[in-house]
């Protein structure tokens, strides 16, 4: 397929990225945007959003830019009245948002749990019902939600964040089968080793380790939310992808 014929394929596409001021988000952003979409980009770090915006602008594109705490559902709500007012509705939604506390389940702190489990998983379904609301007006829509390989695999004292991205996983195949009928797609993608700052001071053994011989960036994301938003695959719902290089189907035992 040309180049012309895949820029053509998100023209007139409203995307709707969450935690779009860094990292992953602001990949996907400026993907999107390359490939015609209108986009939104949303984060509660104004910071974060103003310097995707500065990118994108440099490339001759122009995002609405939310600034919203998806801990909040009130902030929530108000985002999507507001894609509403300005755009009519979101056709593409990538649940992108979440963050991790890193502590000893003995230590971890009840605020701490709940602040990673509503903004993680709470945030991704109310996010989700709000942008399917408006998909079923428009005829159907399609939304990624970003898991992690730490929804079936762990290392210590991730407890919040795992719990939270596990739960994402269940929630992506209910609402799928739930939204079907309004020919709404809901599918997630796990990611693994995503190095997402300086990727030329990775060490030799960070790349070895993994079976596809390297360590992920931003862009294997982006090429998996393109499959799973592309409306050519129309047949593709309730499932997640692994990215991560093959890490989760390797053993590995300390010699």
């Amino acid at each position: 397929m040309g180049k012309e014929q895949q820029q053509a394929r998100y023209t007139q596409q409203v995307v709707l990225i969450t935690g779009a001021g860094a990292g992953i988000g602001q990949a996907l952003a400026l993907a999107y945007a390359r490939e015609g979409a209108r986009v939104i980009i949303a984060d509660r770090n104004e910071n974060g959003l103003a310097d995707t915006s500065k990118q994108l602008g440099a490339e001759g594109y122009e995002a609405i830019s939310i600034t919203a705490d998806l801990s909040v559902p009130g902030e929530i709500s108000g985002m999507f009245t507001r894609i509403g007012e300005i755009t009519g509705g979101v056709d593409i939604l990538i649940n992108n948002a979440g963050f991790g506390i890193w502590k000893s389940p003995y230590d971890l702190e009840l605020e701490e749990w709940d602040s990673v489990i509503h903004t993680n998983l709470r945030g991704t379904f109310l996010c989700s019902r709000e942008a399917a609301m408006q998909m079923r007006t428009r005829g159907g829509g399609a939304i990624v939600n970003l898991s992690s390989t730490r929804a079936h695999m762990s290392e210590p004292n991730s407890e919040a964040y795992a719990a939270s991205k596990a739960g994402i996983l269940g929630l992506t195949h209910a609402m799928a089968v739930s939204l079907g009928p309004d020919h709404i797609r809901v599918n997630a993608i796990c990611p693994g080793w995503i190095e997402t700052r300086d990727y030329s001071a990775l060490r030799k053994e960070d790349h070895t380790q993994h079976p596809a011989g390297r360590v992920g960036r931003p862009e294997d994301i982006v090429k998996a939310c393109f499959y799973l938003t592309d409306p050519d695959n129309d047949f593709v719902t309730g499932i997640h992808l692994d990215v991560d290089g093959g890490m989760s189907r390797r053993m590995i035992y300390e010699e």
